[in-house]
């Protein structure tokens, strides 16, 4: 089938499915409007307005006399300024799949996919793997674009096989130092630069020897991660050693927080408030079950809000959101979570029947204690809205003069409730 007949049966569909559509994203590669397809070239053709970065409205003819939009910072300022133009038909310029860590996901959010037209184009990672022979249903893929370097210690494992969408050039030295101090560091990398276009370039080292200063902004790294001793790194099964964890005590204890995850029962894209979260423990390991999970450490004590970043920093979960402050005041403005976990301060006046008003219908509230006066606090909101008791109780070996005995921990009381559905 012709060209031109393709692109009259595609104007034809979406004539008759949807007679307002304005909007158009269209993926473009290195090798700029020769590689669009002709559906994409006519899309382009029709479009009064563009919108794109500096590399991509710099591919476009310089005779081009139509209003062209340059991405800003906010980017939702550029956002606005499209949306204004409803009705109007204008044409996004995005870097490969605009669906794939691109601003395609950002414009969905804001606008129904009813009134837009997506074009992909091969996505970085598409052509990285072509590149270099790998599965991607097998690698692990990650953008530091716009955020913290921090995330990649959240999926580095012997074994791993990583593609990570670079900021800018300095981001392959960062990813080797990061390696390196995760005790990566003969993890063998592997700089792709400007893929698909005519500069195209591979820059290949190891992470504790990486010394390459001379390389593109645009540019995905390739990962091959070997650790250069015994694992370490922390499962993403809940209950991590609790040496993983900085903090002064004021953690829930390995054994425990794996029964409190799994009762917890994190979903991908959930909200969860960790209320007098401690060191953090319990949100990083929600974080840490699906990366589109999200949840909220609320800590007033200074020294342990210090904790909960770090920590969540090196256990790749530096997106934690972090509110300092004392319960039930500093809950006020928080969007409604789908779970709420309380360690502590069970007693405090109003504390429960805030988290209670603020959980979503079908969400779910766990609280442990330990001490007696908590659980009579416990025993009476039991009384009142059901829900499961449960108490926890964990011994462990320890030496006993030349022998061992068990040595019981602390036990701990567990109250789970699941709000009612409207």
């Amino acid at each position: 089938m012709a060209d031109n007949e393709i692109v009259a049966i595609f104007f034809n569909m979406a004539d008759r499915n949807c007679k307002s559509k304005w909007l158009s994203i269209i993926g473009i590669g290195e090798d700029g409007l020769e590689g669009l397809s002709s559906v994409g070239r006519s899309l382009l053709s029709l479009a009064s307005v563009i919108v794109g970065g500096e590399r991509h409205l710099a591919m476009l003819p310089p005779e081009d006399q139509r209003q062209k939009l340059l991405w800003t910072s906010p980017i939702q300022d550029s956002v606005n300024e499209i949306i204004r133009r409803r009705g109007q038909s204008v044409c996004v310029l995005a870097s490969g799949d605009p669906m794939c860590y691109g601003i395609g996901v950002t414009l969905t959010r804001q606008i129904p996919l009813e009134e837009m037209t997506i074009i992909p184009s091969p996505s970085s990672f598409s052509l990285a793997c072509s590149r270099l022979g790998w599965s991607l249903s097998e690698v692990e893929t990650l953008s530091l674009c716009g955020r913290p370097p921090a995330l990649l210690n959240g999926v580095l494992y012997p074994g791993a096989k990583l593609l990570v969408l670079s900021a800018d050039a300095e981001t392959p030295a960062i990813a080797a130092r990061l390696l390196t101090e995760a005790g990566f560091g003969e993890s063998s990398i592997t700089v792709l630069e400007h893929l698909g276009g005519t500069q195209e370039r591979h820059i290949q080292g190891i992470a504790n020897d990486w010394q390459f200063t001379d390389l593109a902004d645009l540019n995905v790294i390739a990962i091959s991660c070997i650790s250069s001793h015994p694992p370490t790194r922390a499962p993403r099964l809940p209950g991590l050693p609790d040496s993983a964890y900085h903090h002064d005590g004021q953690l829930t204890k390995r054994e425990v927080r794996a029964i409190t995850l799994s009762t917890l029962a994190p979903l991908p894209g959930q909200l969860l408030w960790d209320v007098g979260a401690g060191c953090g423990s319990i949100a990083i390991e929600w974080l840490r079950s699906d990366r589109r999970c999200q949840a909220i450490a609320i800590e007033h004590h200074p020294t342990r809000l210090q904790y909960i970043a770090d920590n969540a920093a090196a256990l790749g979960t530096p997106h934690l959101q972090i509110v300092a402050g004392i319960a039930p005041s500093a809950l006020a403005d928080l969007p409604p979570p789908d779970a709420i976990f309380i360690g502590g301060g069970i007693t405090t006046p109003h504390l429960l029947e805030t988290c209670w008003l603020a959980l979503r219908p079908g969400g779910r509230l766990v609280a442990n204690t330990v001490t007696i006066e908590s659980e009579l606090v416990l025993l009476q909101w039991h009384s009142k809205l059901g829900g499961e008791l449960l108490r926890i109780g964990i011994e462990k070996a320890k030496p006993v003069g030349k022998f061992l005995g068990w040595k019981a921990m602390a036990p701990v009381t567990q109250w789970t409730v699941v709000k009612p559905r409207l």
